[in-house]
């Protein structure tokens, strides 16, 4: 065939034609935003197991991790789990776990004890407020 529905550019051009012709630029199809799903709820179990899990548990049955059990410990005085292996600074703690020590520490353990080796620190209060509120839960 000749003439111009032999030519490819011509061809592809047709829906910039049609487009162009009705008055609607391919550009705002581009610009157009997709809709988004609302994020999962972040809950203070879920929030613990991402962000804590790695490194501590809930179940005394669990090998020792880089991080001592946290079952019970809210209440429980700062570096006294059994057989865990504290850094220097826990043998100077003399405190209970509390909701406010716990806040602290997840805010800022190197603040809180210097020459820890936990290096998780959340800035975001209300994470904070989440995890602890469940592991207030885990006595």
């Amino acid at each position: 065939m000749r003439g111009w529905l032999a030519n490819a550019t011509t061809v592809a051009a047709w829906p910039l034609v049609l487009l162009t012709a009705i008055g609607t630029a391919p550009s705002a199809f581009a610009q157009m935003p997709l809709p988004t799903a609302p994020p999962p709820p972040q809950d203070g179990k879920t929030l613990f197991l991402n962000q804590c899990g790695t490194c501590h548990s809930l179940d005394p049955a669990d090998p020792p991790r880089q991080g001592p059990l946290l079952k019970g410990v809210v209440g429980r005085k700062a570096g006294s789990v059994p057989g865990f292996h504290y850094s220097a600074g826990f043998a100077k703690a003399d405190f209970v776990w509390d909701p406010a020590h716990l806040d602290a520490w997840i805010a800022s353990p190197q603040a809180m004890i210097p020459g820890t080796v936990m290096a998780y620190a959340q800035p975001n209060p209300e994470t904070r407020r989440k995890i602890i509120d469940f592991l207030k839960e885990q006595q």
